[in-house]
């Protein structure tokens, strides 16, 4: 049925492919043209394009010039010409769309061509890539390119920064084209290399800015992510924040980290391996309040020991070492568990990290205070033009559209693939599976062959390790823990005999070349030779030693052979102890190997059984889809309110008329409190007592402003004459302290409250969202309760601004004072602008998954709105942030 429906509609990507195919046509056309001309004139196409953009013409007029421009650059000074196929995914790239390319394909290639092309009007081009290694790598690869045709490179790493020179400046390895700079001078680059982590971050913290110069970012106009799937769907879960740090105490954590432990599975808690939680029972409960001495730890007193002891729970039960995490140094650093690498600075958020780290005996650091968030779906979304590419997009191009309104093009390879993919051999235990494992390793090292085996995790790498090493069989071992060697180890993976066990590290912006890399040490002969061997023995071959979540991260792995029409072959195998098989795989399964008195060592390869695996992953890809998409429904609420906070900031960044903005802020509230205190419709009703003593909170008012005198007035009367004594105060005040100083403080009092108050709401929104779940129990939608709930929050946040400001704008003063010196990196920012009082270094801490690291600030003398010390009057907002008025709160006591 299917296929008489696509042979009467088309393949759809086959119609997209054939609309491409004439621009390729024209590609091709000027090269013979494009060949004759020198490096100078090529340079100069540049200066042509621009022009012709600033005359009128749009990029897509330009593209086929431009493409046959950087295939000339490319072909002179890389040695490789791009491949019709390259050239349409070029094409795919420029239209804002998702390029599948095969592993092997030339990527990294393929980008040069609409990075070029996107950088030509002028506002930055940006290539996401998945580590700070490949960003570098390909910067320096690709650099030569961009180089010639005069555009520039910058190179962003989690503690520097760098521009690409065509000189050779350094012997360091991997560092030889790379000067440093700063972080602006790298934005500014025509083209601009980087992990997801540092934009997200630069962005998170150009709106943390005290000053318009510690802004690093130019406006987001373009951007290309490499491994598309990975940085946008399995690492969005994970919110950007940068966070400070709060002030609790990290006992509580070592007295839940000695308690849990003597809890028993199923008598004390559950495990749901599916939803990968964990419940304490009723007895569970109150083992742990005996062991406290509490009486009730639900009770309001005792509550807030309850995320105390559900962190302890996790960690526990749910977080192995060597898999989740490894410590190193003294501290818990979190592993990938997408791509196996290590990934320091980032902490789990809910105090998870805390539990984890009191659990492994290390030194507990402090919990943290969000300054700063933003998930990787609504930064991202924030381009103009956004493009990606990957070996693996099409099982999730529903994903892809509907979050990021992105289409999936499949681009041909360019020559066929010939990979032999074997069905799954399925065992009852893993005992039985690792035993198969290495007989099949021990067997095809014999003939010769390269093998490349994948492992879920650090642990199992390990393992697997420690039983070659039993059979005397050499291998390499490449896994967080050796990350430093990568390059290294997969340079020689392709080599004869090769063995290398990987985690998921190796599937990823790693190319395994049969026969191994060319080097200094071989001849081209001699490598030609060993090449046709590994070739005729039938290339390089896979193992799976179990099956990933995703499907994409298995066809990764698989990837790595038959890369541009090489042979090879692939083969997972699979136990019904696996993390996924117990998790999701069909109840009958475990029945159907017991009712064929299957022996342990005796495997089952069925079809039916890989078919009911693939059902199994595609019911967790599934599962996964319904939380990031869960997950970014509730941060467009947030982002909402960040766009207006943070275009706010931006604005008094840029200089605004903050005088005009203030006064209004002033007459608001001065016209609110003689609404409440002096209503219009009734002067029976009338407080003129504490009118006159809140009025005064916002401005000193004159002895002549009086109860009795304001008895004789109106309404409006009152109102014009509060409003024309603020008004002359406030020119008064700019008198004194004069126009410049006056701006400034203006400046950093705004900049100051809206910082602190966004804090206490993105506090306040994530304390509400914990809790919104339980909405459904009284049959609300608990998204549509957070929605009115968030924008109720919103308007009170939008109160207190104006608020704090108008309380604040009369009484506070600039004072000098030398900030504390900070850590910065040689290659960190310039001497910029001070920050403001308050802005603090805050440092970057986790939130679901993790985050990345904070770049530390350079010291510098802060000029710091201070408060003059002042009674508060009793009708005033207690300072407490209750929202009571002081005399009702901490002023009872007073």
């Amino acid at each position: 049925m299917l296929k008489w429906v696509t042979g009467i509609l088309g393949d759809s990507n086959e119609k997209e492919l054939s609309k491409l195919r004439p621009i390729v046509e024209r590609v091709n056309a000027l090269e013979p043209e494009i060949q004759q001309i020198s490096d100078a004139e090529l340079r100069t196409k540049t200066d042509e394009f621009r022009s012709r953009l600033a005359s009128g013409e749009v990029l897509e007029d330009l593209a086929p010039e431009a493409f046959a421009a950087v295939r000339e650059a490319s072909r002179r000074h890389t040695g490789l010409r791009h491949f019709d196929v390259q050239l349409i995914g070029g094409i795919v790239l420029h239209e804002g769309k998702i390029a599948e390319m095969k592993t092997g394909e030339g990527k990294t290639l393929v980008a040069t061509l609409s990075l070029y092309l996107n950088a030509l009007p002028g506002k930055g081009a940006h290539l996401i890539t998945v580590n700070d290694y490949l960003a570098k790598r390909d910067a320096q690869w690709m650099g030569p390119i961009y180089d010639t045709l005069g555009l520039t490179v910058g190179v962003l790493q989690h503690d520097a920064s760098f521009l690409y020179s065509g000189e050779r400046v350094s012997d360091t390895l991997n560092m030889e084209h790379l000067v440093p700079c700063t972080r602006q001078e790298a934005y500014r680059a025509d083209i601009t290399y980087g992990t997801n982590h540092e934009f997200g971050f630069d962005y998170l913290r150009d709106n943390m800015a005290a000053d318009l110069s510690r802004c690093v970012q130019r406006e987001l106009h373009y951007a290309i992510v490499d491994e598309v799937d990975n940085i946008l769907i399995d690492e969005a879960r994970t919110p950007l924040i940068i966070s400070g740090a709060a002030q609790e105490s990290t006992q509580t954590y070592v007295t839940f980290a000695r308690l849990v432990p003597r809890l028993q599975q199923e008598i004390d808690y559950t495990i749901d391996e599916k939803l990968r939680s964990v419940s304490i029972t009723e007895g569970g409960i109150a083992k742990v309040e005996k062991s406290l001495g509490v009486p009730n730890i639900y009770s309001p007193e005792n509550y807030r020991l309850t995320r105390y002891l559900e962190a302890a729970l996790k960690a526990h039960a749910l977080y192995r070492r060597d898999r989740d995490y490894v410590v190193k140094d003294g501290e818990v650093i979190i592993v990938d568990e997408f791509t196996g690498r290590l990934m320091p600075g980032r902490r789990w958020s809910d105090g998870l990290h805390q539990a984890v780290e009191a659990n492994e005996g290390v030194k507990v650091q402090q919990e943290s205070l969000t300054y700063a968030t933003i998930t990787l779906q609504n930064y991202f979304r924030l381009y103009e033009k956004l493009a990606g590419m990957t070996g693996t997009a099409v099982t999730e191009a529903e994903e892809f559209y509907k979050i990021y309104k992105l289409d999936v093009v499949v681009i041909p390879t360019h020559l066929p693939m010939v990979r032999d993919d074997h069905t799954d051999l399925i065992y009852r235990n893993e005992r039985a599976k690792f035993d198969a494992v290495v007989e099949e390793i021990e067997e095809l090292h014999q003939q010769g062959r390269p093998l490349l085996v994948g492992t879920v995790s650090i642990e199992k790498s390990e393992y697997l390790s420690e039983l070659l090493k039993r059979k005397g069989i050499k291998h390499e071992v490449l896994n967080a823990k050796h990350h430093e060697r990568e390059a290294a180890i997969i340079a020689e993976a392709g080599r004869l005999g090769a063995v290398t066990i990987a985690t998921n590290m190796a599937g990823r912006g790693t190319d395994i070349v049969l026969g191994g890399k060319q080097d200094g040490h071989r001849s081209q002969e001699e490598w030609r030779r060993e090449h046709e061997q590994v070739v005729e023995l039938g290339g390089l071959h896979i193992v799976g030693t179990e099956r990933h979540e995703a499907r994409r991260i298995d066809n990764q792995l698989r990837g790595r052979s038959g890369r541009q029409g090489d042979p090879g072959s692939s083969r997972f195998f699979v136990s019904l102890e696996d993390d996924i098989m117990r998790r999701f795989a069909p109840d009958w399964l475990g029945g159907l190997l017991g009712k064929l008195g299957m022996e342990e060592d005796v495997p089952l390869e069925s079809n039916m059984v890989s078919k009911a695996i693939e059902q199994a992953q595609t019911k967790v890809e599934g599962h996964n889809f319904d939380i990031r998409k869960h997950l970014v429904e509730y941060d467009d609420v947030m982002n909402t309110h960040r766009d207006v906070i943070y275009r706010e900031r931006q604005k008094i960044l840029s200089g605004a008329d903050l005088k005009s903005n203030i006064l209004d802020m002033v007459r608001e509230e001065i016209t609110g409190l003689v609404d409440l205190h002096a209503p219009e419709r009734s002067q029976d009703e009338w407080d003129l007592e504490t009118l006159l003593a809140e009025a005064s909170a916002i401005v000193k008012l004159p002895s002549s402003f009086n109860v009795r005198a304001f008895q004789e007035l109106s309404h409006d009367e009152i109102l014009e004459k509060l409003l024309a004594h603020a008004e002359e105060a406030y020119e008064r005040r700019e008198v004194e302290l004069g126009l410049e100083m006056m701006r400034t403080l203006e400046r950093l009092l705004m900049l100051r409250t809206i910082d602190g108050l966004w804090v206490e709401h993105l506090t306040a929104t994530d304390e509400m969202r914990q809790g919104i779940g339980l909405r459904a129990y009284g049959q609300s939608d608990p998204l549509v309760a957070y929605k009115h709930e968030a924008h109720d929050m919103w308007g009170q946040l939008l109160a207190n601004i104006r608020r704090q400001v108008t309380h604040s704008i009369y009484h506070v003063e600039l004072t000098q004072r030398q900030a504390p010196p900070a850590r910065a990196p040689a290659a960190a920012e310039g001497r910029g602008a001070p920050v403001a009082a308050g802005e603090g270094t805050p440092e970057a801490a986790a939130a679901g998954d993790g985050t990345d690291g904070h770049r530390p600030e350079r010291a510098a003398r802060q000029p710091v709105v201070a408060g003059k010390a002042r009674k508060i009057g009793r009708n005033e907002p207690c300072p407490c942030g209750s929202g009571k008025k002081y005399k009702k709160c901490h002023g009872q006591a007073a």
